[in-house]
């Protein structure tokens, strides 16, 4: 049996923009990607602290050290910036990996800048 299983998240990231002329994604920060184990066009959920909405994109890498978080394509009707987001990734694994697996937590700051993994 495979099992669907939390891989990553980014918790409370700030949304620091959305352009709505864009193909549908989400761009990140690339060292925010690399600390959760996100690669670029992996799917994604992405929930919006601040508006309760909850959408599935994929990933876009964004400038290293930027700090970016950016809803793009019609999913930029769902933030905006300086809303709080948390961004899920999910594998699927078997029963007995599922129980060995550890999920990474990244814990930003406002600047989405690194606090804890």
């Amino acid at each position: 049996m495979q099992l669907t299983m939390l891989k990553s998240k980014i918790h409370m990231a700030t949304l620091t923009g959305t352009e709505l002329y864009y193909q549908g994604s989400i761009a990140i920060d690339q060292d925010l990607m690399d600390a959760a184990g996100m690669l670029p066009n992996e799917q994604v959920h992405v929930l919006n602290v601040n508006n309760g909405s909850r959408l599935v994109t994929y990933t876009i890498a964004g400038e290293r050290g930027s700090g970016i978080i950016e809803l793009n394509g019609p999913a930029a009707h769902l933030g905006e910036t300086g809303d709080q987001v948390v961004i899920i990734s999910y594998a699927q694994m078997g029963e007995e990996e599922a129980a060995a697996h550890t999920p990474v937590v990244v814990h930003v700051d406002e600047q989405n800048a690194i606090r804890t993994l």
